[in-house]
């Protein structure tokens, strides 16, 4: 078939949804499909730009092609009689973080309504798609919470998965991921600091918080035993995985992560917290890792019991927990199987 994936690019931002739609394309191409993707650019503000986002989709004529599988807001405004919805997040701002540090919604006098019109068009527009996935169980309770839609759960692997192997642990914590306020990165630094030992921290990834977070490490006298490496490459990160005590991450209600599944294919320990979202549907206190409260004396708790004996404890079954989230199994959840 020739199938578009459909996504939504900020300009100059990257970060795991290109990944997925990239992996997804190159997925749906070794299975014997013609496959592109499509993006747009979006504008997050001001408000009646997101719903012009989503009627510049609704306008697209895209009848020649057999098959169009849209990821996040707006792209699955599109119109097609055979629309397929791999849901990675709708618009977060107006859904569970409205009125919340993390979102500028609800400070205005007429988001109630705009949002109201955002929930409004959601439900139509998903409620056309042949089938309805979404990337994670977090997510998919979401959409039933916020517009009574019902989404079955499809797992993206990795596109890691095939540089990922363990190697013995190490003296560092990885922290990978987009450097923002909604990953809580400083609160691995103020653990980090009440730590007592030679443990540190290796933080990878770029982002609006950068200076932020380096000056918080300057201001908690962490020195050499933090380390901003700022983007690697994938074979960078995956020798970063390999030789790791333990991954850090603990976002707020996380999508999914990549971190997460990327970590356990490493046979490596997760650190998270218990309001983490998707990470929590991987992670098992004490079995595949440890989950604390999102505060800095929990976190550092973990840390300091995550011994190397421990860590290699807690990571010695986890790559088989993720061996079953394969782009075979995705495909059929999409309807794409079968070709070729």
């Amino acid at each position: 078939m020739r199938i578009l994936v459909c996504s939504t690019q900020v300009p100059f931002a990257r970060g795991g949804s290109e990944r997925l739609t990239e992996s997804l394309c190159l997925a749906l191409q070794r299975a014997g499909h013609a496959a592109e993707a499509v993006a747009l650019p979006f504008r997050w503000t001001p408000r009646p730009h997101i719903l012009r986002g989503a009627l510049a989709w609704r306008l697209l004529d895209l009848s020649e092609v057999d098959m169009v599988i849209a990821t996040k807001f707006p792209s699955y405004a599109v119109q097609h009689p055979r629309k397929v919805v791999w849901l990675v997040h709708q618009h977060r701002q107006a859904y569970d973080w409205y009125g919340t540090p993390l979102s500028d919604w609800g400070a205005q006098p007429a988001d109630d309504l705009a949002r109201e019109r955002l929930l409004q068009l959601d439900r139509r527009v998903l409620g056309e798609a042949e089938r309805l996935c979404a990337i994670s169980r977090n997510v998919a309770q979401r959409l039933r919470r916020f517009n009574g839609l019902q989404a079955t759960t499809l797992y993206p692997p990795s596109h890691l998965a095939a540089l990922l192997q363990p190697e013995p642990v190490g003296d560092y914590v990885l922290s990978p991921s987009r450097l923002d306020a909604a990953k809580r990165i400083d609160l691995l630094l103020l653990a980090l600091a009440r730590t007592p030992g030679s443990l540190r921290a290796i933080i990878t990834g770029t982002g609006p918080e950068r200076e932020r977070l380096a000056g918080l490490a300057r201001q908690l006298g962490l020195g050499e035993r933090v380390h901003f490496a700022g983007f690697v490459d994938d074979a960078a990160l995956a020798a970063l995985y390999a030789g790791c005590r333990g991954v850090f991450y603990a976002p707020v209600d996380e999508d999914y992560g990549f971190a997460t599944v990327e970590a356990f294919a490493a046979s490596k320990p997760v650190i998270t917290a218990t309001d983490s979202g998707g990470v929590l549907e991987f992670v098992e206190h004490g079995i595949s890792g440890l989950i604390a409260a999102p505060h800095a004396e929990a976190i550092a708790e973990a840390l300091t019991a995550l011994t190397p004996e421990r860590a290699v404890a807690l990571g010695t079954g986890n790559a088989a927990l993720v061996a079953g989230i394969t782009w075979a199994r995705v495909l059929a959840g999409l309807g794409v199987e079968g070709v070729g």
